[in-house]
């Protein structure tokens, strides 16, 4: 261990020990998306010590981001998104590999990149994107954290349809339905923080082996302070992780 006094508060809880800290070094994480939910969680990441992070995001910081994109200052404006946070982030922990990629996270780049992380936060704004991601992580095997959030709602959820359980195709159909904005809608900064923050939790939990959260939607609504679970059922006939009949 290269720096035991860097996580000792972490290593001393029962859960995570020195082999769990070590587990977390020698293991990768893929952020999609360096927005306010991926701002959030790639802190958290970094700072708990994951080993290779790798960012994937195309866009540029606009100042419209700054009131929730916590990595970003007002200095940053203009630049890539990947290339802004890869700094922060390596200048809050030096131990971490971080790798930028500033491009769209279409299906050609997602079969290479998915593979390479053992565990994949989705964290885009899309419904294309998430849609893709998930194809990606069920194709590849790997378990998948996603997360949204808008005005002052946020729902995530654990995929890990190679364990047996639902993808996130079983939970919301394909079928060209429009998705709100936040640039049209509006949302509270904090909403995506605590999501995003959740998103490295599940993620932490995940690589620690910390119990199963597979198949659990998480709501939580900002003006009540009140979290909701639903259970997400797998879908036999879903053309993503299932076996639909052949008409």
């Amino acid at each position: 261990m290269t720096s035991f006094a860097r996580y000792g508060r972490q290593i001393i809880l029962p859960e995570v020990g020195v082999n769990g800290q070590q587990l977390l070094r020698d293991s990768s994480a893929l952020v999609i998306g360096v927005g306010g939910l991926g701002c959030a969680a790639a802190l958290y990441l970094a700072g708990a010590g994951i080993g290779r992070l790798m960012l994937v995001d195309r866009d540029r910081v606009d100042v419209t981001n700054l009131h929730r994109q916590i990595l970003y200052t007002q200095a940053d404006v203009g630049r890539l998104k990947v290339e802004a946070a890869a700094e922060r982030l390596q200048a809050l922990n030096s131990e971490v590999r971080l790798e930028a990629q500033a491009a769209a996270a279409d299906a050609d780049s997602l079969c290479k990149l998915v593979p390479a992380a053992d565990i994949v936060l989705d964290c885009s704004d899309n419904f294309p994107t998430r849609f893709a991601i998930n194809a990606a992580c069920v194709a590849a095997r790997r378990p998948l954290v996603s997360a949204a959030a808008i005005r002052s709602e946020a729902q995530l959820a654990l995929f890990d349809a190679a364990r047996g359980g639902p993808c996130y195709a079983c939970l919301f159909t394909d079928d060209g339905e429009t998705q709100e904005r936040c640039e049209d809608a509006g949302v509270l900064g904090p909403v995506v923080g605590v999501a995003g923050s959740y998103q490295a939790l599940l993620a932490l939990r995940r690589l620690l082996g910390l119990g199963d959260d597979t198949g659990r939607l998480q709501l939580w609504d900002a003006r009540l302070l009140s979290w909701r679970t639903l259970s997400i059922a797998k879908d036999p006939e879903c053309t993503v992780c299932g076996n639909p009949r052949k008409s």
